[in-house]
């Protein structure tokens, strides 16, 4: 199949040349599913911003086009120009059989047009909770609102990261989705108890439903354990970035590391003997996967679908004391701290290889293509 991802800040997680620029957990999940599809024999391109890459040019065989620059254009009228032609523009030097988009924004609504235009087919996937609920939505304009809702309802295929996300589009939206699991790289090396450095580990995005300051609640209740905190500057979080810099440099047991490229926070997991999340929202973290592939339990506020407890990959709390509470269990019980660590790596054995996670993207591609494919040869036998 001929597949082209729209993810326009993919670029920074495919070329470790552009790594200094951030990224999030669904262009992570874009370039590890678009390496895997490529080495698996399909055709596979990119569209992504203009960071000052060539266009057309090429990264482990994936050939990337760019649309527009972040800062380009006038206020209000890029809207339209460059971001809408850019894109559209991109997506046809692309010419793809199918697209691929994540993350509710105005994005899903201009390739839902540009799929129509061209009747070629189109997949999304959900890529937070708040993605299935209209009044949660994490997408500040009007009118980007009303591109999601009009992308949703002109999709092929939709893909959830979790059955709840599944229930919520079916109830909220009217559009049915499928699960479909998520990625994560493989030849993680993985430590025992002894042989780990670290102690807690937290990553995000520094934004406010991340909750960086319970992050720092949590070292203060746990003063004897090590502490490292991975985030990167956010556009419109500031404060929140430099307040996080503050406390940090205030508790002696806290490394606070700023922006790490993806490339090179792969031993930050390994050497954690726990990973923390403490977002009040969430879909379903990439950092779950990076931690529980390299043996790494997690205790977190958020449990996707009950996976954490039911599968017991570490533990789900409630309070930030309940949550001290349980990594302090798993820093100084190594007999619990190693079934646990056991059961992580077990559990990504037999659910996320590669080969199990293609299966569900490789029907929804394939169902999307012959949904138009049906839809074209319809409206001829219509005018025959």
């Amino acid at each position: 199949m001929k597949i082209c991802f729209l993810g326009l800040g993919n670029l920074p997680v495919l070329a470790q040349e552009f790594s200094q620029h951030g990224v999030g957990g669904e262009e992570v999940q874009h370039c590890l599913l678009a390496k895997a599809l490529r080495a698996r024999g399909h055709i596979v391109s990119m569209v992504v911003a203009d960071y000052g890459q060539p266009d057309a040019a090429s990264w482990d065989g994936i050939t990337v086009y760019k649309a527009y620059a972040f800062a380009a254009g006038l206020p209000i009228f890029r809207f339209a120009h460059p971001r809408w032609t850019g894109v559209w523009a991109a997506l046809r030097r692309a010419d793809a059989e199918v697209y691929y988009v994540s993350c509710a924004g105005m994005h899903l609504g201009l390739l839902a047009m540009f799929c129509a235009r061209y009747r070629r087919g189109l997949v999304f996937r959900m890529a937070h909770d708040s993605d299935a609920k209209p009044q949660e939505l994490i997408i500040p304009h009007w009118r980007d609102k009303k591109l999601y809702g009009y992308g949703l309802r002109r999709t092929d295929v939709v893909l959830a990261q979790s059955e709840n996300q599944r229930v919520g589009m079916l109830a909220n939206y009217g559009v049915a989705s499928r699960v479909a699991g998520m990625l994560v790289d493989s030849g993680a090396v993985v430590g025992t108890l002894a042989e780990r450095t670290g102690g807690v580990l937290w990553v995000n995005n520094l934004r406010q439903f991340k909750r960086p300051d319970l992050a720092m609640d949590l070292a203060v209740l746990l003063p004897d354990c090590e502490f490292d905190m991975i985030g990167g500057l956010q556009t419109g979080f500031e404060s929140i970035f430099a307040q996080t810099q503050q406390r940090a440099a205030e508790l002696p047991q806290v490394r606070f590391w700023g922006r790490v490229p993806y490339q090179d926070i792969g031993p930050y997991y390994g050497q954690a003997r726990v990973f923390v999340n403490t977002s009040d929202t969430e879909g379903f973290p990439n950092s779950f996967l990076q931690a529980w592939v390299r043996g790494t339990p997690v205790v977190s506020f958020f449990d996707p679908d009950g996976l954490i407890e039911r599968e017991g990959l570490g533990f789900r709390a409630t309070t930030i004391d309940e949550m001290a509470a349980k990594v302090n269990r798993l820093v100084n019980e190594p007999e619990l701290w190693h079934e646990v660590s056991q059961r992580c790596l077990r559990f990504m054995a037999q659910r996320y290889a590669d080969d199990t996670v293609l299966v569900d993207y490789l029907s929804a591609f394939a169902a999307a293509i012959q949904k138009r494919h049906s839809g074209v040869e319809a409206r001829l036998a219509g005018r025959a």
